[in-house]
């Protein structure tokens, strides 16, 4: 293939160009080598647009649970409830999450431009930081509330608690069934569906707590009720706060395994060595990959490259790699002796 050609087969788009180049990778030396790129995207890429019906659940899940937090606030306020004044503070930050969520949804779907070359995907990468953020922010404030509850006690409502609640168990059971198939693939989807079923259960909670308070007068119920709350939201969203972050440091995906694609890449016919393998979110739902790959007998053709992406893409869930072709191995990056990883 000539230098600069440009080659479509089957939607994986390739192009080989041999050139003597220096690279540097912070080493005192530099070496030249000739190499050519290849860049393939598999013909189903790794997407999972969620298509047309999004805006409509969106909708749907915001309208129904602000109206809740609405009324629940106002009950937990007239009922003397801090069960339900928590219940509505995670409720309300649910609600922005959904929005957040929507919002990036949206903005996901927009066209690469000059500028942000890749789109808008980050967007939902940005909306899960936040909605991690924003939901324990959320459970410190129902903490407070919950303390100064103990130290001034009020005698509770409790068919108001009880009546109230059970109409959560409604509102965020039918709004956690609107995202459970989007759920399976989407770290926002799966938030939304998450927070929302366990809403659904810290709910059912309440109708508990109230039955017990209606039954026996034990108003100190509410607020441990409202404490075992906090502490199963807490515990039910640390994994989504620790996959956030993994997603916000550009951290290789659950579920992909850095040392697998390196040593299947290793293992193809004519490849003698892989290095400057990075792999990384490029939204909550895409991954892109790029890797050096040494073959000392040249490049070998679209067709390699097609296999490559089609495997990556199959095999690891990766829909976006590019491919260096080099056809010698003295440019390895090597950690600094000093290096933290």
């Amino acid at each position: 293939m000539g230098a600069g050609h440009h080659h479509e087969i089957d939607h994986v788009h390739t192009h080989n160009h041999g050139h003597d180049h220096a690279h540097d990778h912070s080493h005192a030396a530099k070496s030249s080598h000739s190499h050519g790129h290849g860049h393939s995207h598999g013909a189903g890429h790794h997407h999972h647009h969620h298509g047309p019906s999004d805006g409509p659940v969106f909708a749907i899940a915001v309208g129904l649970n602000s109206l809740f937090v609405v009324a629940e606030t106002v009950a937990g306020v007239v009922g003397h409830s801090t069960a339900l004044l928590a219940d509505a503070g995670h409720n309300f930050s649910d609600v922005l999450a959904l929005l957040l969520a929507w919002g990036a949804n949206r903005l996901a779907k927009r066209p690469p431009t000059a500028r942000f070359t890749y789109g808008m995907k980050s967007a939902s990468i940005l909306a899960a930081l936040a909605n991690a953020s924003l939901l324990w922010l959320a459970l410190g404030a129902i903490l407070i509330e919950t303390i100064r509850s103990f130290a001034t006690p009020q005698t509770v409502s409790a068919p108001m608690v009880m009546a109230v609640a059970a109409g959560g168990i409604a509102v965020n059971g039918l709004s956690a069934l609107l995202f459970a198939r989007g759920s399976k693939d989407d770290i926002n989807m799966r938030a939304a569906f998450q927070h929302l079923m366990a809403d659904a259960v810290v709910s059912a909670g309440v109708v508990i707590a109230g039955a017990v308070v209606l039954f026996t007068g034990w108003n100190w119920i509410d607020p441990v009720t409202s404490l075992v709350i906090t502490a199963l939201i807490a515990l039910s969203s640390w994994s989504l706060l620790r996959e956030s972050v993994q997603f916000g440091l550009l951290g290789v995906p659950a579920g992909i395994e850095h040392d697998k694609v390196r040593s299947f890449l290793g293992q193809q016919p004519g490849v003698t060595a892989v290095h400057d393998l990075h792999i990384w979110p490029m939204s909550t739902t895409e991954t892109a990959l790029t890797a050096h790959v040494v073959m000392p007998d040249g490049h070998p053709g679209d067709a390699f490259l097609h296999h490559l992406a089609h495997e990556m893409k199959d095999d690891f869930g990766i829909g976006h790699a590019t491919f260096q072709i080099e056809t010698e191995s003295g440019h390895d990056c090597v950690l600094h002796p000093d290096a933290v990883i």
